[in-house]
């Protein structure tokens, strides 16, 4: 007889990280999501000079609900948030865990609180399938070296991007998105909708200073 495929829903710890209070007064909050093998707390780091210049902001950092040893048995400790294996549950598994944190953070900001969502390599499709579930509509999509998902419902997928402003970032130097795939994605995104803002900055595969200070400040 061949074994059957089953699944039970568990209650389990998310892991999250914030910078920032949240208050009546906070007018800006960013959900930043890792890449494949990274924490939340190393994360999360790259932002900290943006809270620390403006106490409007809160930086939200969940972590992936998969941890895993990066090499071997032992040593450091990385997150991802899905692999091929049970694809769809861990998907779903994520877009609800996601949901239930912002439905958590929100109502302690204002309710004109202007909401950004970067992505981070593999992030970056993570937060794109949030999205197109989110409980909320953001006011900026930030895919950071990585794509949106070409998998996804394009009835939905239009919808989303004719709504938020979305943004492109990579590195001249990345070694996993090359120049001709960074344009394809900009063609995908054109072609449901979006036209999609480019950012460029000389380095690799990496969250850049100068790049976040100029998407938290886009007037300056």
């Amino acid at each position: 007889m061949q074994a059957r495929e089953q699944h039970l829903a568990v209650t389990r710890s998310a892991r999250y990280y914030q910078l920032g209070e949240l208050t009546p007064a906070t007018r800006r909050v960013w959900f930043v999501v890792h890449g494949y093998g990274q924490l939340a707390a190393y994360f999360i780091r790259h932002f900290a000079h943006l809270t620390a210049a403006d106490p409007a902001l809160v930086v939200i950092a969940p972590e992936g609900l998969s941890r895993f040893y990066l090499q071997g048995s032992s040593g450091r400790v990385g997150a991802t948030w899905m692999t091929k294996d049970d694809r769809l549950t861990e998907i779903a598994d994520y877009v609800g865990y996601l949901n239930q944190l912002a439905a958590s953070i929100l109502p302690q900001a204002a309710p004109e609180t202007e909401i950004t969502v970067l992505g981070f390599s593999q992030g970056a499709a993570t937060i794109s399938r949030w999205l197109a579930k989110a409980v909320f509509r953001p006011s900026h999509l930030v895919l950071w070296a990585g794509g949106f998902p070409p998998d996804m419902e394009l009835p939905t997928a239009t919808h989303l991007l004719r709504q938020v402003p979305v943004t492109l970032v990579c590195g001249t130097e990345d070694e996993y998105v090359s120049e001709v795939q960074l344009r394809q994605q900009q063609q995908f995104l054109e072609q449901l909708g979006s036209t999609p803002r480019i950012l460029r900055f000389p380095g690799r595969h990496t969250l850049d200073a100068a790049t976040l200070t100029e998407l938290a400040n886009p007037a300056s």
